[in-house]
């Protein structure tokens, strides 16, 4: 018989092997997933499997048939039975028996507890996230947004210092600002319904994660300072500067 050796009896062996990565501060930090959908369920499962903890998940909405394509922790007997944020953090604790995942059946706007070091937006409205960049702008929570359409995607880190996600917000954004453009088709949906696709997803909640792993990790320097897009079809990634908005109210200088 081959004898296992022993650093194949530690579970985050081969992420200890990227030097700047810190498992131990990882472990400790504490972390909000606002959304349990397709993003918030690859977020969840990324988190878990990259060492972290103590995750909070906010969200609203049951489970419907329309999510089992993209959803890797719902299941059909889920559906009209259980809440998302309820069901994804039961099944995500599976992974690893150490970690604590608490579900918050509510919308963002309820929540009342900033008690974090990073939050992770997997949102499908606008109001909602600006909601969450506000807060986390104030509470100094780094925030990492993630967003996709069909085989689109993009990613923004917003830290204590520079451009926030309203700084790059313009007219059209203002003009839908309340509409929750869901993907399943639910009570909440406005026509057109976004187009969702999981490998887009996939791709976006890793980058969301990587990012929240760096911040943990105490190198924020490593961050996306900008908002980088991606694209499925091309399989092309493009990085674009964002300023920080002198007139937005979420900064100091206002």
């Amino acid at each position: 018989m081959v004898s296992l050796k022993q650093h194949d009896r530690d579970r985050f062996d081969r992420s200890k092997r990227i030097p700047w990565i810190n498992i131990g501060k990882i472990g400790k930090t504490r972390v909000l997933v606002a959304g349990a959908g397709a993003l918030g369920n690859e977020v969840v499962k990324n988190l878990v499997l990259s060492g972290f903890r103590n995750i909070t998940v906010i969200d609203m909405d049951d489970i419907v048939l329309s999510n089992l394509n993209r959803c890797v922790f719902f299941r059909e007997e889920d559906i009209g039975t259980v809440m998302k944020s309820e069901i994804l953090a039961k099944r995500a604790s599976e992974l690893d028996k150490d970690v604590k995942i608490v579900p918050k059946v509510m919308r963002i706007q309820e929540n009342t507890d900033w008690n974090f070091d990073v939050a992770l937006g997997c949102l499908d409205n606008i109001l909602a996230r600006l909601h969450l960049n506000s807060h986390c702008r104030f509470h100094g929570i780094p925030y990492v947004d993630g967003a996709t359409d069909g085989l689109r995607g993009k990613v923004q880190v917003i830290l204590n210092k520079g451009p926030c996600l309203e700084c790059a917000m313009n007219s059209t954004h203002a003009k839908v600002v309340d509409r929750r453009f869901s993907c399943t088709g639910g009570q909440f949906s406005f026509v057109p319904k976004m187009a969702a696709e999981i490998t887009t997803t996939s791709i976006i909640a890793a980058m969301q994660v990587r990012e929240a792993v760096k911040i943990a990790s105490g190198r924020e320097d490593l961050c996306i300072i900008n908002v980088t897009y991606y694209d499925g079809t091309s399989g092309e990634t493009e990085t674009l500067t964002a300023e920080t908005d002198p007139e937005c109210p979420n900064h100091e200088e206002r």
